[in-house]
């Protein structure tokens, strides 16, 4: 006869408080609140912007180079596989066809650059008397080429940087990090930004589901096809967004004595006028005694205004973002290559600008680019977020 259950249970009871009990102590799963974060998107901003601000100081097309190398490698070794993290491949084509762009418009109308090497001499197109100063067709020369290239590299890399910045920092987390008066503005800046990556996306899975379904996806059929989805979709999300935007009471404000109204309106305005005083000062030959002072007062004046803005801002802050010590390294490292190149361009503007007029070869200056490559800091010192 077998055993009943009820002596059974007793025995493996019996059994399990006999046998030895593992020693140690199981770590309980780390909950998701505290797991260690991304690192701060004003962080990457500032980062991404500074060199950009870095490119705008030079047309040499070997630093642009490097500039683009370094803001590719960076977002390679960092980004995460969020939605927003595969726009930084269309920035980079949208920079590929400014250029080509750029150098179509030289190509068919024409350069004030003077050349002497002619590449190429188009059927050129007689225009009206009104239209003096333009040209359809004629000669192509290798300076006009030239400096369209360099121009067109400049403008390029400036939207490779953005595009770091979108694939890098998430523009939700981005928004909770604004003062309070600047909430509304933050909120239609973060719909902007995200517009691109959403259509890439909405792009991405209509063509990955024609092809599942045997349908073209490319050509101009695949692409009047999807478009019409694509738009359907951009209107159903904000259509869904303002809705979420009504029910979290969007665009409330808290009651705020009109002393305190008045004193936020002044300090605003005032440090906004300091900043622009101060600025003009230290541009200009004259006002190197006044102009930083100013700055820095107009800087304080607008932040206190923005400080008492804030109190008309009721929303709360869920897990706010730290500013921390990899923050400042990687902002810390993209001012450096941004202050670096200006230096470089006072003291040595014909290494960081290349004629073109007689045409030379550019050259890479040595310590300009060792300067570029400080923005590499980011790879070393912020791992890659988790999807």
């Amino acid at each position: 006869m077998g055993v009943p259950p009820l002596e059974r249970s007793r025995e493996w009871g019996r059994a399990g408080a006999a046998a030895p009990r593992r020693r140690g102590r199981v770590t309980p799963p780390v909950p998701r609140s505290r797991r260690t974060r991304g690192l701060h998107p004003g962080a990457w901003w500032l980062w991404a912007l500074s060199l950009g601000v870095a490119a705008s100081r030079t047309t040499n097309p070997l630093l642009l180079a490097l500039l683009v190398a370094v803001t590719g490698y960076v977002v390679a070794a960092c980004r995460s596989r969020t939605q927003g993290s595969r726009s930084y491949s269309a920035f980079a084509r949208l920079a590929l066809a400014v250029l080509l762009v750029r150098l179509a418009f030289t190509v068919l109308l024409g350069s004030p650059i003077p050349g002497s090497h002619t590449l190429v001499t188009l059927p050129e197109v007689p225009l009206p008397h009104w239209a003096q100063g333009i040209r359809l067709g004629g000669r192509v020369t290798a300076e006009a080429l030239a400096f369209a290239l360099y121009d067109g590299l400049r403008i390029a890399t400036l939207l490779i940087c953005v595009g770091a910045a979108n694939a890098l920092a998430d523009p939700a987390r981005l928004l909770k990090s604004l003062p309070g008066a600047l909430y509304e503005l933050g909120v239609a800046v973060v719909v902007a930004l995200t517009f691109a990556p959403n259509l890439i996306a909405d792009v991405q899975r209509l063509r990955a589901a024609r092809r599942l379904r045997g349908r073209p996806d490319s050509g101009v059929r695949g692409l009047l096809q999807v478009g019409l989805p694509v738009l359907e979709g951009a209107l159903e999300r904000s259509v869904a967004l303002a809705a979420a935007m009504d029910a979290r009471g969007y665009g409330r404000s808290a009651d705020v004595p009109d002393r305190i109204r008045r004193t936020t309106a002044a300090l605003t305005l005032g440090g906004l006028l300091g900043v622009c005083v101060g600025t003009y000062g230290l541009l200009s030959a004259e006002g190197g005694g006044y102009g930083l002072p100013l700055l820095l007062a107009g800087v304080v004046a607008a932040l206190a205004g923005l400080r008492l803005g804030g109190r008309r801002s009721l929303r709360t802050r869920y897990r706010p973002d730290a500013w921390d010590a990899r923050a400042w390294l990687v902002s810390g490292s993209g001012g450096a290559v941004a202050g670096l190149l200006a230096l470089a361009a006072a003291r040595d503007p014909d290494a960081l600008q290349p004629g073109v007029v007689p045409l030379v070869a550019p050259t890479l200056p040595l310590w300009p680019a060792a300067a570029v490559l400080l923005g590499l800091l980011p790879a070393l010192v912020v791992p890659k977020e988790p999807s």
